[in-house]
């Protein structure tokens, strides 16, 4: 609870010499940073799916084929 009362707090005081809308900024950059990271995480993971899903279809593809000519 300390956390985000201090937090205010300190924005509060630094209103008065405009480093406060400097901190919101800040903050909203790096909870948006956050975000980002975590959707390119998502993002890898889908496509590291889609890539194996592929390649297994290859190789059942490639399976199938070689019992055909035999």
């Amino acid at each position: 609870m300390k956390g985000p009362l201090l937090a205010m707090l300190l924005c509060a005081l630094l209103a008065g010499c405009g480093l406060g809308e400097t901190a919101v900024s800040a903050a909203a950059g790096g909870a948006s940073q956050v975000e980002q990271a975590k959707q390119a995480k998502r993002t890898e993971a889908r496509v590291t799916e889609e890539l194996d899903a592929a390649a297994k279809v290859s190789a059942e593809r490639r399976t199938a084929a070689e019992a055909a000519t035999q």
